[in-house]
Formats: structure tokens, sequence, C-alpha cells
């Protein structure tokens, strides 16, 4: 008997966009190997699969209400998984027609983060599930304490909000045993000028631009340290990154950030609040080698959260959303 045809829609489907939505339907296509045929595309065409699943509510929405109507379905149609990301959380489905059509159509819904359901119509959360996305451990770096070294993984945009940690450099200007450095290009080259502005004046904040995957992986387990300034988040891969690499994150509280990290998670500061972000990097600074500080309490709430982001825990979500899928739909 032949595997159950999955497609994966996603809107950036090529390995030359190397972008999240693109690394994510990869990653479930693999995982779903064996057991499932999956095959991933930018829109579907009409050929048959047994279960469609969209990433992204707005940008996959043509594809979703086809699927809806080639089912007979205006809710719930049959064997349709839609994965919620942070614009369609935290910005679409407030206010676009189609991207809020897509979460009517989907028999079931997938948010990346704890979080995200808080953001759906009390209605739909019943059909709602978390899939946390994982990567795997990696040995943790020896890191000395002659200086608290500090990373930014993220392109220079303004959902990203980097300015934050811009002038978080700018407060710290004094204190040489602070070092900052920024990885992400320029999508927006007037935050790329700021950058470049920043360094000129602080010399322990760098803009390195952007680097290969496995060069900022390489960054993230070097520092003591991942800075997270950003504004919206479905579920941030960098954040789990850090935290399956040993490095404790200092993260803006916003919704996307607090369900991946937890609640009682020690390292949030208020968004866009520099100075605050100023304070928790000297604390951390100051308390580096402390057995009881700021630094170790992160170490250890991170530790904890690691097992949510396993490869494993990310396969077996999936494949159990599959299922269910087919199950209603045989």
């Amino acid at each position: 008997m032949p595997s159950p045809r999955v497609l994966i829609i996603s809107p950036s489907a090529s390995a030359a966009a190397n972008n999240g939505n693109w690394h994510t339907a990869w990653r479930w296509s693999q995982m779903l190997h064996p057991a499932f045929d999956a095959t991933i595309a930018r829109h579907w065409n009409g050929d048959p699969f047994d279960v469609m699943l969209a990433l992204h509510a707005r940008r996959s929405a043509d594809s979703i209400a086809r699927w809806a109507q080639a089912h007979g379905a205006s809710n719930n149609a049959p064997a349709l998984g839609v994965v919620l990301t942070g614009t369609d959380l935290y910005r679409d489905i407030q206010t676009d027609a189609a991207a809020q059509a897509s979460l009517r159509y989907a028999s079931q819904l997938v948010v990346l983060q704890e979080c995200g359901a808080q953001a759906l119509p009390v209605e739909l959360r019943p059909k709602t599930r978390v899939i946390f996305q994982s990567t795997a451990a990696q040995a943790a770096l020896p890191k000395p304490f002659d200086a608290l070294r500090v990373v930014m993984v993220g392109h220079l945009r303004d959902e990203k909000s980097p300015q934050t940690l811009m002038q978080a450099a700018r407060i710290l200007k004094g204190h040489a045993d602070v070092l900052i450095e920024h990885i992400g290009d320029a999508l927006e080259p007037d935050l790329g000028a700021q950058a470049s502005a920043c360094m000129a004046d602080c010399p322990q904040y760098r803009w390195l631009g952007g680097l290969a995957h496995l060069e900022a992986l390489q960054k993230i387990a070097q520092a003591h340290v991942l800075v997270h300034t950003s504004r919206m988040e479905g579920g941030a891969h960098v954040i789990l990154e850090a935290v399956c690499s040993g490095t404790p994150v200092l993260a803006s509280h916003i919704p996307g950030n607090v369900g991946m990290l937890g609640a009682d998670y020690g390292g949030y500061f208020a968004l866009g609040d520099a100075q605050q972000l100023a304070d928790l990097l000297l604390r951390c600074r100051v308390e580096l080698g402390h057995p009881h500080g700021l630094y170790k309490q992160l170490s250890q709430q991170c530790a904890l959260r690691a097992p949510l982001f396993s490869p494993a825990t990310e396969q077996a979500a999936v494949r159990a959303l599959v299922n269910d899928l087919l199950h209603a739909n045989p």
C-alpha cells in the first residue's frame, strides 16, 4: 500500500530562499519520511494529496481556499492543517480577510509557541495545538569569565527592533568588558547605517552583517548570552538554537518570546527598553561566575526548556498532526 501523500505549502519554498518557512517545510518533510510521502510546493495546483499542511495563513491563503472549495467546505476543511507565523498571529489575522478565512477553513491550526493560541478567537482555540520547532543539541563550549560576550542574530528590519540593542550598546559604551556582536543583513538600509554609526561610536559593538547559518550557530555557542529584541514573533528559531547550545537568552517581553521561554523566565526586558536591557547585561557581567547569580539562574531555566525543542519531540508532534488529519478524513 502506498504511503499517504502530504503536501506542505510554503510560499517561499526553495532552498535558495533560506528562510524560516523553508527550513520548517524541509525539516517536516524529512520527519514525515518514510511513513508519509511528503512534497513541498509554493502553491497547490489541484493534484491529489491526502493531507495539506499550509505554512502561513495569509501568504498561503489562495491554496488554503482552493483546497477548502475542492472539498466543499466553508469551515474545517478535511485534512487541512494551517501553521501560523508571528505576522499571522500578531498582525494579519486582525485585519486581513484572507488570513481570517484561512483560520476558518483549517481543520487543525498549529502555533509554534505556548502563547500563540491566546491571539486567536476563543472559538478557534479547541482546534489549535502547539508544535515547538527543534534543533539538534550542541555541546556547550567553554566560556571565559574575563568579559561578557553577547550576540544578537537576526536581519536588521523593524520587526526585530535592532535599535534596542544599539541603544543598549551606547549606554554600555564605558564598559569594555561587555562585548556585543550583531549578526544580520540590513534589510532596511537606514538600520544598516545606524549599525555602522553605532560600531564607529562604540568599540565594544560589532555589526558583522549576514553570516552562514553554521557560522552564526558557532557565534551563539561561543556567547554567554543571546539578545532577542523583537516586536513580534511566532516562535523564534534562534531562541531554541541558543537554548540548545547552552546559551541563555535575554528577550523582549512579548507573547512569542514568553511562549518559548516560559512565563516565569527571569531574562525579559520591556519591548524597546534599552536601559532595562543594558541593566540586565551588566548584571549578567557582574554575576557571571556567581553560583546563585542571574546568569546561572537563566542558564538553569533554559536547560529545563531544552527538551521541548528536541527533534524527537517535534517529529512525534508533526506525525501526530498528520495522523489526526488522516483519521478525521479516512
